[in-house]
């Protein structure tokens, strides 16, 4: 099947577009905009900047994808904003492109960002992360692989939400938060491990009940992360390569973890 463009839609000739791509009426595509195969615009989606849409992704209705940053220092650089492959862009959310910073804004491949989320400048998104509805991340964070954030999460600048970890609706989050776990309450507070999402994704209940111990060492046993860290590794000298990035996660944070 050809790319199908709506007659209302503003496309420009200089786009690139792939096989099968639809785009829906009212919608918008800049100069500099790449979309992959088998993508779709809907009814009003506005896609501008030098931007990467991989293939069979989904623009819901006046989603926004590399505009310029809400950032006094951007000064019209030609930055770039890359989306992977499957990942859903629901209504209203707004995915911004970088700055000179890092010159970029990406989000990974087979992700959900839900109505009215906001990706802001330089951010790093990573694969199978869902975003749900209204969850805000200010510029510079980065979630990695598998983060789930509940509605109304708010994610501070510069802070990284480590792989498979689960954000509680409505927490605003200020500091980095650690692999695999859950993070509720307002102020916010490290839970438990998200045994749950785990499991969902082949985690075995060896690796599970390894990080508990972990982080029952490090968070729930009065220790520093230090000397938390010391006293797992002396208990359990032989751990998965899991629990080793936990170890280095904590040690390489420069803002300081959620406890």
């Amino acid at each position: 099947m050809a790319v199908q463009i709506h007659p209302s839609a503003v496309v420009s000739p200089n786009a690139q577009l792939g096989e099968n791509v639809i785009v829906h009426q009212n919608c918008f595509v800049g100069d500099k905009v790449t979309i992959g195969d088998g993508s779709v615009l809907m009814a009003g989606a506005y896609v501008d900047g030098r931007t990467t849409i991989g293939s069979n992704c989904r623009l819901f209705p006046y989603s926004i994808v590399g505009t310029e940053p809400q950032d006094l220092k951007y000064a019209g650089e030609d930055t770039l904003t890359i989306i992977g492959d499957n990942t859903v862009i629901h209504e209203f959310a707004t995915i911004h492109r970088g700055t000179s910073s890092t010159g970029k804004t990406s989000v990974g491949s087979n992700c959900l960002i839900m109505a009215y989320c906001h990706v802001a400048h330089d951010c790093v998104v990573g694969d199978n992360v869902i975003m749900s509805n209204v969850a805000q991340i200010a510029g510079h964070v980065h979630l990695e692989d598998f983060v789930i954030l509940g509605a109304f999460a708010k994610i501070h600048q510069f802070v990284t939400v480590g792989k498979h970890a689960m954000v509680g609706a409505d927490i605003k989050v200020v500091m980095d938060v650690p692999p695999f776990v859950l993070i509720g309450r307002n102020p916010p507070r490290v839970e438990k491990v998200n045994k749950i999402g785990l499991r969902r994704r082949g985690f075995s209940e060896d690796v599970i009940n390894e990080l508990q111990t972990f982080y029952d060492t490090v968070l729930f046993s009065g220790f520093n992360n230090k000397q938390g860290i010391e006293e797992f590794i002396q208990n359990y000298p032989q751990f998965s390569d899991d629990v080793q990035y936990c170890i280095d996660f904590i040690r390489n944070s420069s803002r300081g973890i959620h406890r």
